[in-house]
């Protein structure tokens, strides 16, 4: 058994015992993490909250299959996981461990539970072809997989080992998903009817690829994906987008941006904020001069 098998059969193991966790954001695992580390941990906080865990926590069949799946690293004595796995949609899916802080971290935390929410709500009107671009965890591929059962998904990201995590997700989910290491668009011309993305959008050199946003206050990444993805509509297609904006002066750049290029491209853009404050704690950085609060947007592109 290879190690993204072992990790399948792991989380499979997982489904069918009832587990099932919610990722919330850092200072909220922070606190959980303080308050439970005294406990004898249970699947919920080695999983879950990544905490530090003795063999004999944990059932002979999941050690064995954790070993097998590459995922433990020895503690003072201990073990750890280096990953977690959350529930979303009534599905589960591993993600890097907690803190996150690694080049090549794979991120599943509120953000992801907006998309998902997002994804499923689009996949209501149907489609043959998806793709995700950046798929990290493979959440947005695998819900569209699984909502449209005869379509051909396809999920790419820059980083290996967040294709891995995709596979091994997908493969637990019963989904088949074709995966393309690239960054952004795959290297064929073909065009999709469904294609969604959940880009980075912080600002400034944090040297995590999930969340280096890149340019100007970090929209490089969402203004590129959202104008090449455009382009790869079929007639009829949509591009839905979960991102963040920065809000200047009561202004939306992102969305004046996207506005004049899709009326240039004959394209229809339907634009929401969602939530109207999301990691205030980033505007003291320098990066972020000006910004009076960055928003989570939903973004949707149509093609006539």
């Amino acid at each position: 058994m290879s190690d993204g098998q072992a990790l399948s059969q792991l989380i499979r193991t997982l489904q069918a015992g009832g587990y099932a966790f919610v990722t919330p954001g850092g200072g909220t695992i922070a606190h959980n993490r303080r308050r439970r580390g005294e406990q004898k941990p249970g699947l919920r906080d080695i999983f879950g909250w990544s905490l530090e865990f003795s063999q004999e926590d944990i059932e002979p069949q999941l050690f064995d299959l954790a070993i097998q799946a590459k995922i433990l690293a020895p503690s003072e004595g201990r073990w750890r996981s280096l990953v977690r796995v959350s529930s979303v949609e009534g599905r589960l899916f591993a993600h890097s461990a907690y803190p996150p802080r690694a080049s090549d971290a794979v991120f599943l935390g509120p953000d992801t539970y907006r998309f998902a929410r997002l994804v499923v709500a689009e996949t209501r009107h149907g489609g043959r072809s998806v793709l995700d671009i950046g798929s990290g965890a493979g959440v947005g591929a695998i819900l569209a997989a699984a909502r449209l059962p005869q379509a051909k998904v396809t999920a790419t990201d820059i980083n290996p080992a967040a294709l891995s995590l995709t596979a091994a997700n997908a493969a637990a989910n019963g989904q088949l998903i074709e995966l393309e290491l690239c960054d952004g668009l795959p290297s064929t011309s073909q065009r999709f009817d469904l294609i969604i993305a959940n880009p980075p959008f912080i600002s400034g050199r944090f040297g995590r690829l999930y969340r280096d946003g890149g340019g100007d206050r970090g929209m490089e990444a969402p203004i590129s994906w959202a104008l090449r993805g455009a382009e790869r509509l079929q007639r009829g297609g949509r591009l839905l987008m979960y991102t963040g904006s920065p809000i200047i002066d009561g202004e939306d750049p992102f969305r004046r941006c996207l506005e004049g290029a899709m009326a240039e491209r004959g394209l229809r853009l339907e634009y929401d904020e969602i939530d109207p404050d999301i990691f205030g704690g980033l505007l003291g950085r320098s990066d972020y001069e000006g910004v009076e609060r960055l928003a989570a947007v939903a973004v949707v592109i149509r093609r006539p």
